[in-house]
């Protein structure tokens, strides 16, 4: 692309927000496809966003809900 044809810094900033949006709200309807979560887990990634499970969130919650196995211990802490 030559400089006269790339998109600014603030209209690619307008895409980012606007694809999180949709992707937000599909989540919190129920409606996010697999494809939709693996988006947005990518955009977390390449955003450099992490969560660390703390005691009573709701990452939390849903570590204790998965099944256990032996080698668990190995990555629990």
């Amino acid at each position: 692309m030559t400089e006269k044809t790339r998109a600014s810094e603030a209209l690619l900033g307008q895409l980012h927000e606007a694809i999180a949006a949709e992707l937000l709200r599909r989540v919190m309807a129920g409606e996010a496809s697999t494809a939709d979560l693996n988006v947005g887990l990518k955009m977390l990634k390449d955003n450099h966003i992490e969560a660390l499970i703390t005691e009573g969130s709701n990452l939390h919650k849903l570590w204790e809900s998965l099944p256990k196995f032996d080698d668990d211990e190995e990555y629990a802490n």
